[in-house]
Formats: C-alpha cells, sequence, structure tokens
C-alpha cells in the first residue's frame, strides 16, 4: 500500500515521503496513529503543492540572504568601549554588540548566533567577523574597537 508520511518515522523515512508500506503496517500503524495518511491522486497533489511552495519559500530566503550579505561583505562597523589601564577592555566584546552595531549602521537584523567571531575581542584594534546566513551564504565584516 502506498502511503504519504505525514511524521518522521523511524526505519520508513521521514515527513513528506511516499512510501509502499505492507497493508497491515500501513492500516494497523501508519495510518491509525496518524504518521501517514494514503496515497491518493489528491493527496498526492496536495503533496506536490507542499513541496513547491517549500522551495519557493527557501529560494526567495536564499535570495535576500545574497542581498544582505553582499551589501555587508567587507563593511567596517566600530564598537566603542571601555578600558582598565593597559588597553585592557572590561569584559569582552560579544557577537551582540556586533548585531546591535550592524542593525544601527545598515538596518539588518541579523541574529547573535549567526555571527562568528575570529578570536575573542578583549582589547582595542581591528578584528575580523564572519556573518553565517542560512543556505550556505555567508559574507566578512572588519570590527574596529575603539575606546569611548
Amino acid at each position: 500500500m502506498k502511503v504519504i508520511l505525514v511524521k518522521d518515522v523511524k526505519g520508513s523515512g521521514k515527513a513528506g515521503d511516499v512510501i509502499n508500506a505492507a497493508d497491515g503496517y500501513a492500516r494497523n500503524y501508519l495510518l491509525k496513529n496518524g504518521l501517514a495518511k494514503e496515497a491518493t491522486a489528491k493527496n498526492l497533489s496536495e503533496l506536490e503543492g507542499k513541496k513547491a511552495s517549500a522551495q519557493y519559500k527557501l529560494d526567495t530566503e536564499r535570495a535576500e540572504n545574497q542581498r544582505i550579505a553582499a551589501e555587508l561583505e567587507g563593511a567596517e562597523i566600530t564598537i566603542s568601549a571601555k578600558a582598565g589601564q593597559g588597553g585592557k577592555l572590561f569584559g569582552a566584546v560579544k557577537t551582540s554588540a556586533v548585531a546591535d552595531a550592524l542593525s544601527e549602521k545598515f538596518g539588518h537584523n541579523i541574529d547573535k548566533k549567526k555571527i562568528s567571531l575570529s578570536e575573542e575581542i578583549k582589547s582595542f584594534g581591528d578584528y575580523t567577523a564572519v556573518i553565517k546566513m542560512t543556505q550556505g551564504v555567508s559574507c566578512s565584516i572588519k570590527i574596529k574597537v575603539v575606546e569611548g
């Protein structure tokens, strides 16, 4: 019996897969527990529509991320921080401060978890960071830490 999996089933497949299952397994386990639905023409066309919609969403998200990455590539932001004697900062500059500076300067709300610093920023100077967006899109920015 052909069924469309609604949820991930260990050993059978992932949600959205069309599988050929034994009649008893399909009727008594998959369909009964709501893990699958029959692969009728209506359900198959509905599945194709959902897949096309999901692909379109991924494509538009990737295009948007590429546009933002092109705008931010090589950009330089300045972060002011307070320091004690010897130029050592009180604490460290975190990715949240970098995200706030990007939002302030360029107007893009970048999640702090997507920002990867090359090293901990504990003193004044120039640093680089990589912003890893979804679907393999990334860009690098320059960070200048000054006394503020």
